[in-house]
């Protein structure tokens, strides 16, 4: 059978396949060529700003075209520009009928699919310049961090485990869920993995004689990550739970349909990320209403916590899966004054335990 990733690869390769046949000659080509070192989610990524690049070109640049009849020598003859007037377009436009905007940093990534798209040309020789080179990207504003505090954590916790301040429908379905859902949050403010790790776990991903975890990171490399004692009790529990539910076949009123899955969703299959999603939402609702936490906030607060307890970025870095130390610098800039207020009293001017230099006056001034 295969992984929950196969799986996903899959169905973008077949997205891929479909949105190459809206797009120019040169896509296919750009896509083929980057193939080799990035994974499909990423050249999906790629495909669909390409479109919405291409779609404003027909629209301002060349006006008569289609977008499959667009060349590499209408990029050619492309300057910054109208790569400028291009990000200014992305505030408003419309594609397929649909209005949309995009903000901050939605336009860094289209304009980062760009680069990626005129530097493979540059390098292959077939094109003589590479216009974004001369194109700066949109200025980002960092926005503060947000994530649970230590009270916070518990209470998340709590809810999952009680359910007493859901209502309605919430309350009759949480008694199916609560042991999975305290189980999921206890993964991930316990070990800070993304929310597509969390979701592509397998039972035989566990190993409890030392409490590890296999887990598929991005790009496809895996990892094997630890967990606490706390979090091995959550996932024990619900793993006994799961088997009983397995040998009756109806953990929800539902069929199992993926007995490989270690989270199982109300519909007896692969707990999907939007599932995920709002399982997060509702416990963060009542218990933090003023939060926005996501699967990602909950990361963050591993992130943050863990940074608190080693002061090595490097640790946060290689725990969270972050290629580049920079990264986790950027996500969690709050460390930076952790690191300036920890540090003040590091260095010292003078010991005034040491006694003092013996007096070598000899009487003059």
């Amino acid at each position: 059978m295969s992984t929950y990733f196969e799986q996903r690869n899959e169905k973008t390769l077949s997205a891929i396949e479909d949105i190459l046949e809206t797009l120019p000659d040169f896509a296919q080509q750009f896509n083929v060529g980057i193939s080799m070192r990035t994974m499909p989610l990423t050249r999906l990524g790629y495909l669909r700003d390409i479109r919405v690049f291409c779609d404003y070109l027909i629209k301002r640049r060349f006006k008569g075209k289609f977008v499959y009849q667009l060349t590499l020598a209408d990029l050619a003859a492309l300057e910054p520009e109208d790569i400028e007037m291009y990000i200014d377009y992305l505030s408003a436009y419309s594609l397929d009928g649909k209005k949309l905007s995009c903000k901050e940093h939605a336009k860094e990534r289209k304009v980062s699919s760009l680069r990626a798209l005129f530097k493979y040309f540059y390098k292959k020789g077939k094109l003589e310049n590479d216009i974004m080179t001369k194109v700066d990207s949109p200025k980002i504003h960092q926005k503060p961090i947000i994530r649970l505090d230590v009270d916070e954590v518990a209470k998340i916790l709590d809810e999952a485990e009680t359910g007493e301040q859901l209502r309605g429908r919430q309350k009759t379905f949480h008694e199916k869920t609560a042991i999975r859902d305290e189980a999921m949050l206890s993964l991930f403010l316990g070990t800070g993995i993304r929310i597509s790790e969390c979701v592509g776990l397998n039972r035989t991903d566990i190993n409890f004689s030392d409490n590890s975890f296999v887990v598929t990171r991005k790009g496809g490399s895996t990892s094997i990550l630890y967990f606490s004692e706390e979090v091995a009790e959550a996932l024990k529990k619900y793993l006994e739970w799961l088997d009983a539910q397995i040998a009756e076949q109806t953990p929800f009123g539902k069929r199992i349909t993926d007995t490989d899955a270690l989270f199982i969703s109300s519909k007896g299959s692969r707990m999907t990320p939007r599932a995920v999603e709002m399982m997060v939402k509702k416990y963060a609702k009542v218990t933090t209403p003023f939060k926005k936490i996501t699967p990602h906030k909950l990361r963050s607060t591993y992130g943050t916590n863990l940074y608190h307890e080693t002061h090595d970025i490097f640790v946060v870095a290689d725990v969270l899966g972050h290629r580049d130390v920079n990264t986790t610098r950027k996500h969690y800039a709050a460390m930076s004054d952790e690191i300036r207020r920890d540090v003040v009293n590091k260095v010292k001017l003078r010991d005034k335990d040491d006694p003092p230099p013996p007096d070598d006056d000899d009487g003059e001034e």
